[in-house]
């Protein structure tokens, strides 16, 4: 089992920027591919950002390339987003996903089998 939590969610003005983190929980972290996801009100679960096993391969996805950055660190089992020149349309709950399954980077929400509960985000405008 791998329990997922989230922080570092919170307000910023449009422009601004915020860090993400993820913790994981279990020792096998470090063989697992780490993702973010975003849902905003009324909308599915999209894909954002996506990291292997090693952190030497990543997925990002084109809404948010060049802005976001995704990260990991398997020394504290965690992993980070940090986000920049954040937009309104980023405005959504940011979720952290782990599969057990893979140790690359998948674009795809089905790929994942944890998930955390959340972190909200809201860019003002």
């Amino acid at each position: 089992q791998v329990q997922l939590v989230e922080s570092g969610g919170g307000l910023v003005q449009t422009g601004g920027s915020l860090r993400l983190s993820c913790s994981a929980s279990g020792r096998t972290f470090s063989n697992y591919a780490m993702g973010w996801f975003r849902q905003a009100p009324g909308q599915e679960r999209e894909f954002v950002a996506a990291i292997g096993w090693d952190g030497g391969a990543t997925a990002i996805s084109g809404s948010v390339k060049g802005r976001f950055t995704i990260s990991r660190d398997n020394t504290r089992t965690t992993v980070y987003l940090q986000m920049n020149s954040l937009k309104p349309e980023d405005t959504a709950v940011y979720y952290c996903a782990a599969s057990s399954t893979l140790q690359v980077p998948i674009p795809s929400r089905p790929a994942y089998n944890y998930w955390g509960q959340g972190t909200q985000v809201t860019v003002s405008s």
